[in-house]
């Protein structure tokens, strides 16, 4: 039975590699927010492993429930509802969120709220914001999307376009892994890149100017793969390369996806006529993007609200906050819940030669 009020909702949070449970009242008021990170299960390997990481959810999951819980000093008695991430994400690390958020709305008979992840993230800067900042364009960018949208409001939210290969966080860890700096690459690449020069690689700014609002990363990455190689190199040589050398290289590679996001969701605010601009998403992090993106929203005359760092990775605060707008619409789930992993990649439209 749906109560005909939604207030507390405990939310949980399974799409990849951070099992994360959080109460959330109002939509905005965070009792706690627990994130259980796999990093260091995940390192050695250079990326994520579906099966490590849906095992990790499997053992988490409960435990942190019941932190959580404890933080805010709530029990069950006190939610109305429950809010789980369905999708997308990796299909075996969603099932572990969703079945137990079926397990607890079964036995407690609390209603469940189904969430979309990358919704979560569009939305996610409003946390904190004094009033709501629609109509925005959205930039999530994170390991697996890279996307913008125009959000009218928390419940209407149109895709205008994303990577239609590699993500930027994705871009960030295979150029971290080919310089054998280290996992996760966005993290080491921001604090190496602080030692270089940003301008002195001309690396390439894929569709930057282009009418559309769809990324492409992979020819970024691969010439920085030829960069540190050039002819007659094998993969895995670094011995060549200087630290100077390689602060500047991943300074400039940063630098040319921080300038092609940027310029983007510039572009978009401008065809769209919004006033706002909201980032989310682990990417969101990065210290060169949120300072390039501040500058370029003022330069244009827009508000920029960047999400809090601690709500930039994956959590389950955002699942709740977009949880309390989905219950007051009445957009309720059942036990039918089904998870959806991935997002259809769009095609860019072809250019008339001229």
């Amino acid at each position: 039975m749906v109560p005909a009020s939604v207030r507390t909702i405990l939310a949980l949070e399974t799409s990849c590699d951070e099992t994360s449970a959080a109460v959330i009242v109002d939509g905005r008021d965070v009792r706690a927010n627990v994130v259980s990170s796999q990093v260091k299960l995940h390192a050695k390997y250079g990326g994520i492993v579906p099966e490590i990481a849906a095992r990790a959810h499997i053992q988490n999951v409960c435990p942190i429930i019941e932190e959580t819980l404890a933080q805010s000093e709530m029990t069950y008695d006190d939610l109305d509802a429950i809010a789980v991430t369905a999708g997308p994400g990796l299909v075996g690390s969603l099932l572990i969120g969703v079945t137990a958020a079926k397990t607890l709305s079964l036995i407690r008979g609390l209603p469940l709220i189904p969430v979309d992840h990358i919704a979560a993230h569009a939305t996610s800067a409003a946390l904190v914001t004094d009033e709501p900042p629609w109509p925005a364009i959205a930039l999530v960018v994170s390991g697996g999307h890279t996307s913008l949208y125009l959000v009218r409001d928390y419940l209407d939210i149109e895709l205008l376009g994303q990577t239609v290969d590699d993500a930027a966080g994705e871009a960030f860890d295979k150029v971290a892994a080919l310089l054998e700096l280290g996992y996760p690459g966005g993290p080491v690449i921001d604090r190496v890149a602080k030692d270089g020069d940003p301008k002195a690689i001309d690396f390439p700014r894929t569709w930057i100017r282009e009418p559309h609002s769809n990324f492409s990363f992979s020819g970024l990455k691969t010439a920085v793969l030829y960069h540190v190689h050039g002819k007659g190199r094998k993969y895995g040589e670094l011995d060549h390369l200087s630290k100077a050398d390689i602060a500047t290289i991943v300074a400039s590679f940063q630098a040319a996806l921080v300038d092609t996001l940027v310029a983007k969701t510039i572009a978009a605010a401008r065809r769209t006529g919004v006033q706002s601009v909201v980032v989310g998403g682990g990417v969101a992090a990065n210290s060169a993007l949120r300072r390039d993106l501040q500058a370029a929203c003022d330069q244009a005359g827009l508000r920029l609200h960047l999400t809090p760092m601690k709500y930039c990775t994956d959590n389950a605060a955002m699942i709740g906050a977009l949880g309390y707008q989905l219950a007051q619409a009445g957009r309720f789930g059942d036990l039918r819940l089904e998870v959806h992993g991935g997002l259809r990649r769009p095609k860019p439209k072809k250019q008339r030669r001229k």
